[in-house]
């Protein structure tokens, strides 16, 4: 399988079913190695740069970005909107990895039918492009194309935040409040 231009191994999950798919891409005025750090090395911590992300951190005795790395991110404080989630494919070398919905409680998405892939490709010392791709179903599935909006408009805002998080070593979650000023600063 081809995504975004590297063969995925599809022994990674077999989608079942016919899902739905984006990709949505950022360049990154930053060092490619310091993206893969922040979206994979420390793969736990992706509430320091998700701006709809309440809480993450790492489970099931995970405690860095790796194969088999499992986390945790709650999308609300009570914890009631939340997704579990593993890395099934690795390539460090790449920089690029595979994340599985393992659980999720709020989300109308099918978790057997559900998959990311994520890409750091080096555009110079001091530039990156941070690429997204994610296949889904939804339950029910006629939520699919609704929700394909939903999902990118999300992602193309966490890309943001990574951005500006990198930039600027500043914390942007549902906590902090703070991605509304940030989007109208990026967009001027």
């Amino acid at each position: 399988m081809l995504v975004l231009g590297l063969s995925i191994p599809l022994s990674a999950q077999k989608m079942d079913k016919k899902y739905k798919e984006f990709t949505v891409s950022r360049v990154i005025p930053v060092p490619a190695e310091k993206v893969w750090n922040a979206v994979a090395e420390d793969y736990g911590a992706i509430a320091n740069s998700h701006p709809k992300i309440w809480y993450s951190g790492y489970e099931n005795g995970s405690l860095k970005g790796e194969l088999g790395a499992q986390r945790k991110c709650d999308f609300n404080k009570k914890g009631t909107k939340v997704l579990h989630e593993k890395i099934v494919d690795w390539n460090p070398e790449e920089m690029r990895f595979t994340n599985r919905v393992l659980k999720a409680g709020g989300f109308p998405v099918d978790v057997e039918n559900t998959r990311a892939f994520y890409a750091v490709k080096k555009i110079d010392a001091s530039k990156a492009e941070m690429s997204f791709t994610m296949q889904f179903r939804t339950k029910p599935a006629f939520m699919g194309g609704m929700a394909k909006g939903q999902f990118k408009n999300l992602i193309e805002d966490y890309l943001l935040a990574l951005e500006h998080h990198l930039t600027t070593g500043e914390v942007v979650n549902a906590k902090t409040k703070n991605f509304k000023e940030i989007k109208k600063r990026y967009s001027r």
